[in-house]
């Protein structure tokens, strides 16, 4: 049997938030990759409500248009200036079809860790039991500064009493209320109503209170009251019911939430070496036995396959990681990242890096906008931007792709199999055939024509008696001078001197 769907879930997120501290909307706030309220409509969409409905107020704009971003099909409310849950419910209504009939689920904004599943659960229990409201609640050890839930002698809810209001039946004596402070059954705020009691005893509600606000709890009495069935169903797992209300506790909902995150991914067969140093995002996908080294990031929409080995030292952000790969001490964003590919230390890869299988980044590479191709090699201290490698090459250490002119990007492209010498530099636009070489220390701004050999660089000349003149009294002089009385030949500078054939000479300074 399937599970039931609501009619509507309303997700109320109109709050201002002022002890966060913060110019940035409370609900947009974010943890595991996705903000508060992302949370909150993911769980709500989840139930695959008939209606979805977001309530707002607070930098309304703002907040719609994230909205729009996460989940185009929400409706969105405006609240009023009457404050209060019960105004927000009731203004979530009037954008609902007024024959709206059903459950009507309220949860809020800031409520991160509420699963689909206890939603889910809530409607069945409310459906089941043909009740008029049902509230989730929660034991906790140390109920202090929530509502408690009052139940009569049959069990059922008789209401929710306020701590505040407890602690001044105490106070005054109220025999009938005194024991409420002792309850340790606590009120979510999350609910599940009929859909017409809801609008029937909203439209008894009001502001007649100490903070002129209309009170959702307030519908509870009225719907007792009228003869309806008001039921709570309780959860054991404490989180899914706290909110965040301040930045402390955004990090410790932060942190419970990757502890979560982290410990499925386990289950799910990656090998994560140090959980509490690794922080992995809600949409982040990792693939059978990949180990995951201490202090890595693994954020927004990366997928990692399997057999990889991650990190340490590592982020990836929406990044795409195939099998077998390894990625050690590396910061990449929109990359891609090849099967049986190897990537670091200390490579950095930027937007636009597609690294082809078997492919090889090495130590201090930076990367940007570059395709590199099956079994091609950047093994070290390069810049490649704006750039298209062919299958095999192999760039030299301390290469430079010179993309920029001061005004325009261009594209260097070397073909497959080719060779790029050591300290060089691809002054783009520039075209290496495949086949081909650039002989190290080269400053290349023509084409290279298959087979052909690039040389452009000075021939080297050698000037005698240089350091005697120049840097006369110094150790480097001194040991040139020690050289001299060991071996005339080498006073005369007839080894330094001899020819060497340039082709030859060239060849050197490629590396692997």
């Amino acid at each position: 049997m399937s599970a039931p769907r609501p009619a509507a879930v309303i997700v109320l997120a109109a709050g201002e938030g002022t002890r966060m501290k913060s110019d940035i909307p409370k609900v947009l706030h974010t943890i595991g990759g996705r903000s508060l309220l992302g949370h909150a409509i993911d769980a709500a969409r989840g139930t695959q409500p008939q209606h979805l409905a977001v309530v707002v107020r607070h930098q309304r704009d703002v907040v719609a248009a994230h909205i729009e971003q996460f989940e185009s099909g929400a409706t969105i409310a405006d609240q009023d200036e009457i404050k209060g849950t019960g105004r927000a419910a009731e203004c979530a209504l009037d954008v609902l079809p007024a024959d709206l009939s059903g459950t009507v689920l309220v949860t809020y904004g800031d409520v991160p860790l509420l699963a689909t599943q206890t939603l889910v659960d809530l409607t069945s229990a409310h459906e089941a039991g043909g009740n008029a409201v049902t509230v989730l609640t929660a034991e906790v050890e140390n109920p202090t500064g929530y509502g408690r839930i009052l139940r009569d002698e049959s069990g059922s809810v008789a209401g929710i009493i306020e701590h505040k209001d407890a602690l001044a039946a105490r106070e005054a004596g109220d025999a009938k209320l005194a024991h409420a402070l002792d309850i340790r059954e606590i009120n979510s705020g999350i609910y599940a109503f009929d859909a017409i009691v809801l609008r029937e005893s909203l439209a008894k509600v009001t502001t007649d209170n100490a903070q002129g606000e209309k009170y959702l709890t307030d519908v509870l009495a009225l719907a007792r009251a009228a003869g309806g069935r008001v039921e709570a169903h309780t959860i054991t797992d404490l989180w899914q019911t706290e909110g965040v209300n301040d930045k402390v506790q955004l990090a410790a909902m932060g942190r419970e939430l990757n502890r979560r995150v982290v410990a499925q991914a386990m289950r799910d067969g990656a090998i994560v070496i140090d959980p509490a140093t690794t922080f992995v995002d809600v949409d982040v996908s990792i693939g059978r036995d990949t180990v995951v080294q201490p202090n890595t990031q693994l954020r927004g929409a990366t997928t990692i396959g399997a057999r990889c080995e991650i990190g340490p030292d590592t982020t990836l952000v929406d990044t795409e990681v195939a099998d077998d790969a390894s990625v050690v001490r590396t910061q990449a964003n929109l990359a891609t990242i090849g099967a049986g590919a190897s990537v670091g230390p200390f490579s950095y890869l930027r937007p636009g890096t597609e690294l082809g299988a078997k492919g090889k980044i090495g130590g201090f590479v930076e990367t940007k906008n570059a395709q590199i191709g099956d079994g091609a090699k950047v093994p070290h201290l390069t810049y490649c931007g704006d750039a298209v490698i062919g299958e095999g090459a192999n760039i030299g250490a301390g290469t430079i792709f010179a993309n920029y002119d001061g005004v325009n990007k261009h594209t260097t492209h070397v073909g497959a199999h080719s060779f790029v010498g050591s300290d060089s530099v691809l002054i783009a636009p520039v075209t290496i055939a495949p086949g081909a070489y650039v002989a190290a220390g080269s400053a290349v701004d023509g084409d290279v024509e298959a087979g052909q050999m690039a040389v452009a660089r000075g021939r080297q000349r050698n000037i005698d008696g240089w350091v005697e003149r120049r840097r006369a009294g110094t150790k480097t002089a001194d040991a040139a001078r020690d050289v001299a009385h060991a071996s005339p030949r080498a006073a005369a500078g007839e080894a330094a001197s001899t020819s060497v054939d340039e082709e030859s000479s060239a060849d050197e300074g490629i590396t692997k």
